[in-house]
């Protein structure tokens, strides 16, 4: 089953929903059994990184989260969920993230209006499972004031300009983050969270 993180914030009901509207029911859930059972795994979020690593350690899944990630299970982080996965933020002082990739969460830089609130384009920069049948330099919905920045550049599938180039996606085996929000985006997204499904094996790539 698709399991969705319920680690008290975030944007779960428009995230459910959005696979719901792609005939797929997710089980929406805090429970490290569940999250370990799971066939994929999607880590939404929105808000301030400190709270959200905060209250994932608060419900001990913190270890499980990051034995999925590392372990095979397709992985799907969205917005702050793709925040999660590296190092280190710096968002509000330094709060140390689930470590899955190298590198850190920085913010935009000053003079820049944040947050970086819209549409805009993803350059895809490789080619992952996330991109089939999407055009190159579509747009997407972002809401967002930090961005991640890569240790390794070779986990980085798609880039958006703001200010400068930041990574908006990254891919690393079964590992997938998207800074943008695909419920907020439609064709697009609805068509990246169909091709996560199919990567995933929940979903016909035929249909």
């Amino acid at each position: 089953m698709l399991t969705i993180v319920d680690y008290g914030v975030g944007n779960l009901r428009n995230v459910y929903m959005a696979f719901r509207r792609l005939g797929v029911e997710a089980e929406v859930t805090a429970e490290a059994g569940a999250i370990r059972g799971a066939r994929a795994i999607v880590l939404p979020g929105v808000g301030a990184f400190g709270d959200a690593i905060a209250s994932i350690r608060a419900l001990g899944l913190e270890a499980t989260l990051t034995d999925a990630a590392k372990g095979g299970t397709p992985f799907l982080g969205i917005c702050v969920g793709l925040q999660l996965l590296f190092e280190v933020s710096e968002e509000m002082g330094e709060h140390r993230g689930l470590g899955v990739l190298e590198g850190r969460v920085r913010r935009f830089p000053p003079g820049l209006p944040v947050p970086h609130m819209g549409w805009n384009q993803i350059q895809q920069v490789r080619t992952v499972p996330l991109w089939r049948g999407i055009p190159n330099q579509s747009h997407a919905y972002f809401v967002h004031s930090y961005y991640v920045d890569p240790r390794d550049p070779s986990v980085v599938a798609g880039t958006t300009e703001y200010g400068g180039e930041f990574a908006s996606a990254v891919a690393r085996g079964n590992l997938y983050g998207i800074q943008f929000h695909p419920e907020k985006s439609q064709d697009v997204g609805r068509a990246i969270l169909r091709n996560f499904l199919v990567e995933a094996g929940l979903m016909d790539g035929e249909s």
